[in-house]
């Protein structure tokens, strides 16, 4: 994105950079804070709010902050804003209140929380950048449709798979070639993973263990695919996707069904691919004379020609999509074509009736992506929804839940927002 950078430093050199406040203070959080504070000219994380305000202290002292404020209302946020001093608050409602901040960076990965978070930011006039597929993937279309009415964006981020497969898509679509899959690579697919299998490489590598087994149960994947076909229109093309093993992605054409790709477009994934940890695209092109040239510039005989981007950067490319949000109202990914595919609920083991179903990544389920219409009329439960839901009745391992399967709790804020975004996406799950 060579005039995002170009426009950072404009800013910077006008001395007046882009303010944003971080909500969240966990892996993804401590590594943006880091990335702005030595790699991002142009541009400030000038608060930051975590439950555990110790933990938003220390985002800070890593990316080399000397000195931070505690704040408590709004009046000592604006104050520490214009001094130049970072603020640190648990209460993420004075963020999205102070008029100095431009955007509010989401990282959370909570859905409830999540949502709350962003529902006042947009209430606040206040652009809104996620990494929280999770969320996203389950009242993204809904929030969307709230922040267009209110004049905002709202995006998930470049640097996460979603936002490096829609550049891609844009790139392949740029040059003329028709975007028919938009996929992950895998490097490990196991539904049945979880915080006790996953607790030794999460050490290693500073990630809770229930996000690193929502990596590999597959559930944090099935909500990236979600996010790009809710921006896109692609669809799934059966419940699950197809996910077929491959060694290298330029074999991955093959894979997949050619009469789905070119009816109505996929997302899906492959497994065991390299370059890992990437994406692709795979696009479609039956001009002779531009296959000739595609030909010449080694992307094979066609129709169909894979793209490839073969890292993901996370929170080093984050960034960029605040200056693209705020500097230029460019979404990464947002759910443009409304909701078009949904992550639905799937027992990992029997559960019982009278189970309290644990959060994402843990031990109850996991999440695999079906067509939103075919989850609304089928009364599939999403699996952003189902994190304390009571179980009623035995469900089978494997089994899919349903609304006859669960009490839902009372009171949460995204049952609402899942009600009026069924209203609003006929044929979407409700």
């Amino acid at each position: 994105m060579i005039i995002v950078d170009s426009a950072l430093r404009r800013r910077e050199q006008e001395g007046n950079p882009v303010r944003v406040a971080m909500v969240g203070a966990g892996a993804i959080g401590r590594g943006i804070a880091l990335q702005v504070a030595t790699a991002v000219p142009g541009m400030e994380i000038v608060a930051i709010s975590n439950r555990r305000i110790e933990q938003a202290e220390h985002a800070y002292r890593e990316a080399g902050a000397t000195q931070t404020v505690q704040v408590e209302d709004i009046e000592a946020l604006n104050s520490a804003i214009e001094e130049g001093t970072p603020a640190i608050t648990d209460d993420p409602s004075l963020l999205c209140a102070a008029p100095a901040v431009d955007a509010i960076w989401e990282v959370t990965g909570a859905v409830e929380f999540g949502a709350t978070v962003a529902l006042d930011a947009i209430a606040h006039g206040k652009h809104l950048v996620t990494m929280n597929a999770e969320m996203q993937g389950t009242v993204g279309p809904v929030l969307k449709h709230r922040a267009d009415e209110a004049g905002v964006v709202i995006t998930d981020s470049d640097g996460d798979q979603p936002g490096v497969m829609m550049n891609l898509w844009r790139f392949v679509r740029g040059i003329g070639v028709r975007p028919v899959l938009l996929g992950n690579m895998k490097g490990l697919h196991d539904p049945y993973r979880n915080p006790t299998t996953q607790e030794a490489f999460a050490r290693q590598n500073g990630l809770t263990p229930h996000m690193a087994a929502s990596f590999a149960d597959g559930t944090k994947m099935s909500f990236e695919m979600a996010l790009v076909a809710n921006a896109t229109g692609l669809r799934a093309g059966r419940r699950g996707l197809y996910g077929p093993s491959c060694s290298n992605v330029k074999d991955a054409a093959d894979l997949f069904p050619l009469d789905q790709m070119l009816e109505f477009g996929l997302v899906d994934y492959v497994v065991g691919a390299e370059p890992a940890p990437g994406v692709f695209c795979l696009g479609f092109h039956e001009d002779e004379e531009q296959k000739r040239w595609l030909r010449l510039y080694k992307l094979g005989e066609g129709p169909l020609y894979t793209f490839y981007t073969p890292y993901h950067l996370c929170h080093l490319e984050a960034p960029t999509t605040v200056a693209r949000a705020v500097l230029f109202g460019d979404a990464a990914v947002a759910p443009d074509a409304g909701h078009v595919v949904d992550v639905v609920a799937v027992a990992k083991h029997v559960l019982e009736p009278g189970v309290v179903i644990d959060g994402i990544g843990f031990y109850s389920t996991y999440g695999v992506c079906e067509n939103a219409e075919i989850a609304r009329s089928e009364r599939l439960l999403p699996m952003g929804l189902a994190a304390g839901c009571t179980v009623t009745r035995r469900v089978r391992k494997d089994e899919v839940l349903t609304y006859d399967d669960v009490e839902v709790p009372p009171g949460r804020v995204v049952d609402e927002l899942r009600a009026e975004q069924a209203q609003l996406f006929q044929g979407a799950a409700g």
